[in-house]
């Protein structure tokens, strides 16, 4: 058993961190266009909210036999990916529209405000199935039907593996942050599922009624870790966090191999839904004109677009020494 829950807890921290880099990944490597990541993106979100409706409705069935903790709770776990989905589902299609005249920036926080909705949901679940499973473990009650519960988990098993695989594709081309936490939901899905079955064998062959509530006080555990990595992350990208030590060091070497750009400071990086944005200031010859600073600016723009496709740069020419004068104050 030891062995069992070691290996998982294992398994989940790797997955976990796995998609903490997929999400954190350079701009760079996105070298899909805006139109085919709306569609890739869309299409995930669909097939996310049918398997979810699936696995609810398998589930509710297997619990009305069973009468097992584990069950209800994979079946609350499975709830709360249905409304997770559902707000995926519209969010991501909120989030891909163009930019109007109100969201000049488009509207990409949609994306980081659903999937943090999603984790102080899950995270509420998760404290709810703590509670229900503390009382169990010490008032115990019998499971019924334990094979119609076994078969029902390993059919959510396989729809959980397909769908974990599309979405885990999806996130390496797109690297949505909704798509990620989608998969880490169904992740964490196939953990209760497998979890579940070990419960059920372990309280109808050898008559541990208590593993059937400590399997899902563990399972708890996993989805409010799960709720924090995502929530974490979309929090993050609603506060416009600065893009990664590394990313911003690229972009400054981009910038400063231009033969005739001679420093940058006030660089500022963010990202909003599919889209990035970089903003800095570009230090040239005080004895260049106009037109040609902004050739300059043109071709370093050109630079970084091919290196961070989907973003949106901001340049200001600034003669050299500039920034080194001294700056008003105001009240």
């Amino acid at each position: 058993m030891l062995s069992i829950e070691s290996s998982l807890n294992l398994h989940c921290k790797k997955f976990i961190l796995n998609i903490y880099n997929t999400t954190h990944k350079s701009a760079s490597d996105t070298q899909q266009s805006p139109a085919e990541i709306g569609r890739l993106m869309r299409r995930a979100s669909l097939f996310s909210l049918m398997v979810g409706l699936i696995l609810m409705a398998l589930k509710a069935v297997a619990w009305s036999y069973t009468d097992s903790l584990s069950i209800m709770s994979s079946l609350t776990d499975s709830m709360l990916d249905v409304f997770a989905s559902t707000m995926n589902f519209v969010a991501i299609r909120y989030s891909l529209q163009p930019p109007d005249a109100e969201h000049r920036f488009g509207h990409g926080k949609a994306e980081d405000l659903a999937t943090l909705a999603q984790s102080t949901f899950i995270c509420g679940s998760g404290i709810f199935l703590i509670f229900i499973s503390i009382k169990r473990i010490f008032m115990p009650e019998p499971i019924s039907n334990s094979i119609i519960g076994i078969g029902v988990m390993c059919v959510s098993i396989v729809l959980s593996i397909a769908l974990v695989a599309y979405q885990r594709h999806v996130t390496r081309k797109t690297s949505s942050g909704a798509i990620a936490a989608d998969a880490l939901h169904y992740f964490i899905d196939f953990l209760t599922n497998i979890g579940v079955i070990v419960a059920l064998i372990l309280t109808s062959s050898f008559g541990w009624k208590a593993a059937d509530p400590i399997i899902a006080l563990c399972i708890a555990v996993y989805i409010i870790f799960g709720a924090f990595c995502i929530g974490s992350k979309a929090f993050q990208n609603v506060m416009d966090r600065e893009f990664s030590d590394e990313e911003r060091a690229n972009i400054e070497r981009i910038i400063l191999s231009h033969t005739e750009v001679q420093g940058v400071h006030d660089l500022r990086t963010r990202k909003s839904g599919i889209y990035c944005f970089i903003q800095f200031h570009l230090d040239l010859d005080e004895n260049i004109s106009l037109k040609h600073a902004h050739e300059i600016s043109d071709s370093v723009e050109a630079m970084l677009m091919e290196a961070f496709p989907n973003t949106e740069i901001l340049i200001h020419q600034d003669p050299k020494g500039a920034d080194d004068q001294p700056k008003q104050k105001y009240a």
